[in-house]
C-alpha cells in the first residue's frame, strides 16, 4: 500500500491520562514528568506524538520507572525481535526496537531511570550499560492500574511493552478501532469501559466516532470493518455458469466456496495477515455482439447473482462485482446492482479494459476510462456505505496498461468508506508480469492498496502463493483467473 491508510468511523471509551493531558485529551508531550500522575478524565483518551516511536509512547503512558529494559535493532531478524518481546513480557519491562535515531529511546530510558539494558542481537548503543542479569519488574504508572481497554497501533515492541505493564491490550494493524474483529468484539462487550488509544490515532472526536461505528456497523468476513490491512483476500474470478470467463464458473456455488477456501488456506500458512476467501464475479460481461441496448455488454440479472452472494456471506466469503461495461459508463452499470452493493460483504470492481468509446468494439483495442468517471462511481459507492451504515468496501480498479485509468493523479482516493485497490492484471512469463507490475506500482495515488492476478493458462509458469507474496510492494487482493 502507499504511505497513507485512511478508513471509516466511530467510538466511545477510555479513561486514563497522563499529567499534561487535559480534559479534552490532547497528545502526550515529551516532558519526563508528564506521566507521573494519571487521572481518569474521559471515556476516550488518545496518546499520540508523531515524532516518537510507538513503543516509547506506550512506555511513557504505562510505566513509572524501570531499572532495565530490552533493546533490539529495528532491522534485526524477525526471530530476534520476537525473542526480545518474549524477554520483555517475561520480566515485565519495556522493550524498544531501535533504528538510526536513538534519541527518543535514550530520553525514555532516562525518564525511567534505567540503569542497564538487555540487548538482543546487535542493538545500537542507547547510552545505558548492557547487562545479562535478569531485571526487576518495572513500576507501572497509575494509568496502567486503571481498568481501561488499551488499543495499540504500532509494532511488536509497542504491544509487548503494553503487555509487560499488565494491561488489557489489543494490537491493531492500523490506527483505527474498527480494524480487527477482536477490537470490535471488545468494544461491544463493555460499552462503559474507558478506552485508551496509543499510537497514530486521530483526535478523540474521530476515535470516538470510530468506536461508535465499531459497536453498530456490520462486520466484514474475517471480522472488523476495515478491508485492509486487517485481512488479505484471495479471490476466485469468473462468472456463474461458464468456465470460459474464469474458474469461478467452472463449478457451482458450493463447490466454488470449497475451492476458494482451499486456495486461501495455501496463503494462510505464509501470510502475515489473516486470509479471507473471496469471489470476484463478473456481473456485466463484455460482448462481441451489440448486446444490451447496443452497448456491447450483457448485464447478469441481480436475481441470478443473489444466491451466490447469500451463500458467500454465510460461508465468510467476500464478493466483488466486476463490471465490463462496453459502451455504457461504469456508474450506470453499478446502479443496476444497488441492492446487492448494499450488502456488507459486497464490493465493486471496475474493468477499464472493457470500457469502449462510442465507435469502438471489443478486442480491436484496449479500453480505457477517464478518471472523472471512476470518481463519480467512487462518490456514489461511498454514499451507499454512509447511508447504509456499512463496513468499508473494496473498490477494485483493474489495470495492466498505463492508459487504462488515464492520469491516475486525478483519481479521488480520499473516501474513507472505500479501500481503493489498483489491481495489476498482467500475464505471461514471470519477467513480463514483473515489468507490468513495476509499471503499475510506479506513481501510485495515495491511499491505495495493491492487487495481483495469477492466470492458470496464460502465466508460464504461474506464480506460487509464496512467490506471489514475495512480490514488492506486497499485494493485498490476489485473484485467480
Amino acid at each position: 500500500m502507499t504511505d497513507t491508510r485512511t478508513r471509516p468511523v466511530l467510538v466511545v471509551a477510555v479513561l486514563v491520562v497522563v499529567g499534561a493531558l487535559t480534559a479534552s485529551s490532547m497528545a502526550v508531550g515529551d516532558s519526563a514528568s508528564s506521566h507521573r500522575t494519571a487521572v481518569a478524565l474521559s471515556p476516550v483518551t488518545v496518546v499520540n506524538d508523531a515524532g516518537v516511536p510507538d513503543s516509547v509512547l506506550v512506555s511513557r503512558t504505562l510505566f513509572e520507572s524501570a531499572s532495565s529494559a530490552v533493546v533490539v535493532s529495528a532491522d534485526a531478524a524477525p526471530q530476534q525481535r520476537s525473542r526480545a518481546a518474549e524477554v520483555a513480557t517475561e520480566h515485565h519491562v519495556p522493550v524498544f526496537e531501535v533504528g538510526d535515531d536513538v534519541g527518543a529511546v535514550r530520553d525514555e530510558l532516562d525518564r525511567l531511570h534505567a540503569r542497564s539494558v538487555l540487548t538482543v542481537g546487535d542493538a545500537p548503543d542507547v547510552g545505558v550499560p548492557t547487562s545479562d542479569d535478569d531485571p526487576e519488574p518495572a513500576v507501572v504508572s497509575s494509568t496502567a492500574e486503571q481498568d481501561a481497554l488499551v488499543l495499540v497501533a504500532g509494532g511488536a515492541d509497542a504491544m509487548a511493552t503494553a503487555e509487560s505493564a499488565g494491561v488489557d491490550a489489543i494490537a491493531l494493524p492500523a490506527a483505527d478501532p474498527r480494524s480487527t474483529g477482536r477490537s470490535v468484539a471488545a468494544l461491544k462487550h463493555d460499552v462503559d469501559r474507558p478506552v485508551l488509544a496509543i499510537g497514530r490515532f486521530g483526535d478523540e472526536a474521530a476515535v470516538s466516532s470510530q468506536i461508535d461505528a465499531a459497536r453498530t456497523v456490520p462486520e466484514l468476513p474475517g471480522g472488523g470493518q476495515l478491508v485492509f490491512p486487517g485481512r488479505r483476500m484471495v479471490s476466485l474470478y469468473g462468472s456463474p455458469g461458464t468456465a470460459d470467463l474464469g474458474p469461478l464458473g467452472a463449478q457451482g456455488i458450493d463447490a466454488s466456496i470449497r475451492r476458494v477456501r482451499r486456495m486461501a488456506r495455501q496463503y494462510e500458512k505464509i501470510s502475515d495477515a489473516p486470509v479471507v476467501p473471496a469471489f470476484e464475479i463478473i456481473a456485466t460481461v463484455a460482448s462481441a455482439a451489440p448486446g444490451y441496448r447496443g452497448a456491447y455488454t450483457d448485464p447478469i440479472d441481480p436475481a441470478v447473482l443473489k444466491p451466490w452472494i447469500d451463500a458467500a456471506e454465510k460461508a465468510g466469503v467476500y464478493v466483488t462485482l466486476d463490471l465490463q461495461p462496453g459502451r455504457m459508463d461504469f456508474l450506470t452499470q453499478a446502479k443496476m446492482y444497488r441492492d446487492l452493493l448494499r450488502r456488507p460483504n459486497v464490493g465493486l470492481a471496475l474493468d477499464p479494459e472493457w470500457r469502449l468509446k462510442p465507435d469502438q468494439k471489443h478486442l480491436t483495442q484496449i479500453g480505457a476510462v477517464d478518471p472523472a468517471e471512476v470518481n463519480r462511481t467512487a462518490d456514489w459507492l461511498a454514499g451507499i456505505v454512509r447511508e447504509g451504515s456499512l463496513p468499508q468496501k473494496a473498490f477494485v480498479l483493474h489495470q495492466f496498461d498505463k492508459d487504462m485509468l488515464g492520469d491516475r493523479s486525478r483519481l479521488d482516493t480520499s473516501h474513507p468508506e472505500l479501500a481503493t485497490v489498483i489491481h495489476a492484471d498482467g500475464h505471461g512469463i514471470p519477467s513480463v508480469k514483473m515489468l507490468t507490475w513495476r509499471r503499475i506500482v510506479a506513481g501510485l495515488p495515495p491511499n491505495t492498496w495493491l492487487g495481483w492476478k495469477n492466470f492458470y493458462t496464460e502465466d508460464k509458469p504461474m506464480f506460487s502463493p509464496r512467490r506471489t507474496l514475495r512480490v514488492t510492494p506486497e499485494p493485498w487482493f490476489i485473484s485467480y483467473q
